[in-house]
């Protein structure tokens, strides 16, 4: 799966948080800030885990905003390894 959040997702430890989630859910993948001041994320694994991590996503961490979440499947990756923050 790949998303892209936009909305107030930096500077509020978003991507620390999601990693902390995506590394719990037992997921493989990563997320990273964009330049444009949003958030993406690829993940993969279990199907009820990866739907869990999606409804994570559209809450975020405490104060963090999600305006809008885009996600698409993709296809999985075999070398993926453990979640990550990407930089």
């Amino acid at each position: 799966m790949f998303a892209s959040l936009t909305g107030r997702v930096q500077g509020v430890g978003f991507r620390y948080s999601a990693y902390r989630e995506g590394q719990r859910l037992g997921l493989s993948g990563w997320v990273r800030n964009t330049g444009a001041g949003g958030v993406e994320a690829f993940f993969q694994g279990r199907e009820e885990k990866v739907e869990s991590f999606l409804a994570w996503l559209r809450i975020g961490p405490p104060g963090a905003r999600v305006d809008n979440l885009d996600y698409r499947r993709v296809k999985p990756q075999e070398d993926a390894g453990p979640f990550t923050v990407s930089y």
